[in-house]
């Protein structure tokens, strides 16, 4: 096959081919596409019929830029690697799958980093208003990306944005107080780096251990993964007056500080009890059995897909602020002090 017939055959199908394939005009075909008044029922069925046969896709984003409400939804996910943003993605779906808008994705490559890139492409593409879970920026910088395009903030409340966020400061305290009434002193947290918006299960937790009487111990991993938290276990696990428990920033941490206890041959809960954050997936593992505190993830990203829509119908809706109340889910990873071993 010669190169002008390979071009030939790869060449996009245009509207153009499909209105000279029924013989009407490219607008008819336009109109007809986008559900536009003017067409009759056999036309339209014509077009598509043709439409089908020649191969030709509709580009709904040319479409979605040329009316005057662009009505594309971009998502943008800090770390799939996270299964966390996996339920929140589920959850947009469904808070988007009554409507017909298009979802655009875009995901970070920077592992719990600030990722400015990611988002902006989401508005290079012209999409009609951003969810985004979870952003990292200050806050004056996430404003500022809000004058491009509407934002939709998740996980994280913004003041002055459209937030659906789980109320981290009761989290941070239900997790400090649960570990404190099975007589735990010795509690550490594990966070990372802090960034503006983040930090209420951190200052509840120093706050609740003050409150009784005690000394917070806060240990900072290189970011919020798994592999970080294993790192940074290391040093204070192996230490002579080390914590009795922890209380991770999520789960991914609380399950790298299992995996050091593992290989230092301590014992979780007899040795170590262990709270996580998220209530991923993970957690509820037979084998893990991890407690962590539920912030509703797919909720979350139901309830985002759902404000989003809205405030594409009314641009001048009041701010939306939804905040949902965690819940604290116990499993085997906690236990009183000095719980006997239940091995044999």
């Amino acid at each position: 096959m010669d190169r002008t017939s390979q071009t030939k055959r790869f060449r996009q199908v245009t509207q153009e081919d499909v209105a000279r394939e029924v013989g009407v005009s490219r607008t008819l075909v336009s109109f007809a596409f986008r559900g536009a008044a003017g067409v009759s029922d056999e036309t339209k069925l014509a077009i598509l019929d043709a439409a089908k046969r020649l191969g030709y896709r509709h580009n709904a984003v040319a479409a979605d830029l040329a009316s005057k409400r662009p009505s594309t939804v971009g998502l943008y996910l800090l770390d799939l690697s996270n299964e966390i943003f996996v339920d929140i993605f589920s959850g947009v779906s469904e808070g988007l799958s009554a409507a017909k808008n298009r979802l655009i994705l875009s995901v970070s490559h920077s592992r719990g980093r600030v990722d400015a890139g990611s988002v902006e492409s989401l508005i290079e593409a012209r999409v009609g208003i951003v969810i985004a879970a979870t952003l990292l920026d200050p806050d004056e910088r996430v404003r500022e990306l809000a004058r491009s395009v509407p934002l939709v903030c998740v996980t994280r409340r913004v003041e002055g944005l459209d937030s659906v966020y789980s109320d981290d400061r009761a989290a941070g305290k239900a997790a400090t107080e649960h570990l404190l009434s099975l007589g735990h002193t010795r509690i550490a947290h594990m966070t990372a780096a802090s960034h503006e918006g983040h930090g209420e299960r951190l200052r509840a937790y120093e706050e609740t251990m003050r409150a009784a009487g005690l000394v917070p111990q806060v240990v900072v991993a290189e970011d919020y993964t798994q592999e970080a938290a294993e790192r940074a276990a290391f040093s204070f696990l192996v230490a002579s007056d080390r914590p009795t428990a922890v209380f991770a920033h999520n789960d991914e941490l609380a399950l790298g500080v299992r995996e050091t206890a593992h290989v230092l041959g301590l014992e979780v809960p007899r040795d170590l009890s262990l709270v996580g954050h998220d209530d991923s997936r993970v957690a509820k593992l037979h084998g893990i059995d991890l407690t962590s505190v539920d912030l509703h993830a797919i909720e979350l990203g139901r309830a985002a897909g759902v404000a989003a829509l809205e405030r594409l119908a009314n641009p001048d809706l009041p701010v939306i602020d939804r905040k949902f109340e965690p819940r604290l889910v116990v499993r085997g990873s906690t236990a009183h002090v000095g719980t006997p071993s239940s091995r044999r």
